[in-house]
């Protein structure tokens, strides 16, 4: 992680499925061009990372059930950060599964694929999903 980040800008939403596509512009608004001068790969790649995050959320915690997810998005010198912070799932955390091998389950190797580091972090019984994607010189 960069030593120091800047938030750009968050969003909150309702725990539904819609939510998601609003996740998506919420990145594509928040970013270009202000942000991101390249408008390709990193962005693409945030949309991407967003889409996964915040779906999971809604599948898999209290934040689908009622509940609210929260996006943030956070600049350092060479790097974006997305964060999507959850209702929590009773402690569960999200994990890597081995090699998926059918539909489901792929998506975070996909994440992991497309950052310089991911990873999670609790806040009382809601977790933050994390994402570092390096800014295009850096690629």
């Amino acid at each position: 992680m960069s030593a120091r980040m800047t938030v750009l800008a968050s969003l909150t939403l309702p725990g539904h499925p819609r939510s998601v596509r609003y996740a998506r512009a919420f990145i594509r608004d928040t970013l270009v061009p202000a942000h991101v001068l390249d408008g390709g790969d990193v962005l693409d790649d945030l949309t991407l990372i967003v889409d996964e995050f915040a779906g999971n959320a809604i599948r898999h915690t209290a934040s689908g059930r009622g509940g609210k997810l929260t996006i943030a998005l956070l600049r350092g010198a060479d790097l974006v950060r997305v964060e999507v912070t959850d209702d929590g799932a009773d402690g569960k955390r999200p994990r890597l599964r081995p090699a998926p091998e059918g539909e489901s389950g792929r998506g975070l190797h996909i994440v992991q694929a497309l950052t310089a580091a991911w990873g999670h972090r609790a806040d009382g019984p809601r977790t933050i999903v994390w994402a570092d994607v390096p800014l295009a010189a850096e690629r």
